[in-house]
């Protein structure tokens, strides 16, 4: 593994750690067409689109919060390496004191849990959304159509069981000392960024509001066909591009590109991102 990206907002470090690499392709984005798919991204839509799967921490004032816990063992062997990464850059899983979850889906919320079931983070407390806990953790798989909710679902049973009382629901605002949820429904109910600030410094961990960078920054209108809401997805990429281009609020995505921090502006009629440096 390469040396962790980190970045320094106020009195805040935020490290880039991965999980590992998850081979997707461009198929499962709607909403624009095929054509114009292969020519934004530059590849044909049959050709394996490795996306990057990113976690972040955040130390500040002797604490440690990891916003998404990647995917444990439950995607295949080029995932699930986010324990070990965190180990190679010098923080023990164990001393985790708070996972804030983006959104519950298996990239994001499996690796709560090992292959027996045990929590990967014994002490710490997990803050998600009221909206995602609602859907994934109490609806009854039973009744669902879709597979891939289906097993989401049951999943994300397994993955929240060991942590018990330690799960609190959060609607947004103020969650942690300079940590703030920040609601941006459509790719899930409860799909949420978490906001940084210090010192009048601030950045975004923001979660999936993009898969394919090349795509939907210039076209924001394409989402992804596993969107429980891919217009409400639409709508809230959108306003998270114009919000974090007109105040320059620095960004971070689970699956941007390396370094997975970086700014937006607009250019033309859609958006551009610039990596960090």
């Amino acid at each position: 593994m390469s040396a962790p990206r980190s970045r320094r907002i106020g009195d805040f470090e935020v490290i880039a750690v991965g999980d590992g690499i998850l081979n997707s392709g461009l198929g499962s984005l709607i909403g624009i067409a095929p054509a114009e798919v292969e020519s934004l991204a530059g590849i044909s839509l049959k050709t394996v689109l490795p996306l990057q799967v990113t976690s972040f921490v955040v130390r500040h004032d002797g604490k440690l919060a990891l916003i998404d816990a990647g995917s444990g063992n439950s995607m295949g062997p080029t995932l699930g390496k986010l324990p070990d990464n965190l180990r190679a850059a010098g923080i023990a899983p164990e001393h985790i004191d708070h996972v804030l979850l983006t959104h519950i889906h298996p990239d994001h919320s499996n690796g709560l849990v090992d292959a027996d079931g045990n929590a990967v983070f014994p002490r710490a407390e997990v803050i998600v959304s009221d909206a995602d806990a609602k859907f994934w953790l109490e609806s009854d798989p039973d009744t669902e159509q879709n597979d891939f909710r289906q097993r989401n679902m049951r999943a994300a049973r397994r993955a929240f069981a060991p942590y018990g009382e330690r799960v609190r629901r959060i609607t947004g605002g103020e969650v942690l000392p300079g940590l703030s949820a920040y609601p941006q429904p459509g790719h899930t109910l409860g799909h949420t960024g978490w906001l940084v600030s210090s010192r009048g410094c601030s950045l975004l961990v923001w979660g999936d509001i993009v898969h394919v960078g090349k795509v939907q920054f210039a076209r924001p209108e394409a989402s992804v066909s596993f969107d429980l809401d891919p217009e409400q997805a639409h709508k809230s990429r959108a306003r998270v591009f114009d919000w974090v281009a007109t105040d320059r609020i620095e960004v971070a995505g689970a699956h941007l590109d390396l370094p997975s921090f970086g700014t937006v502006r607009r250019q033309g009629t859609g958006y551009a991102f610039d990596p960090a440096a």
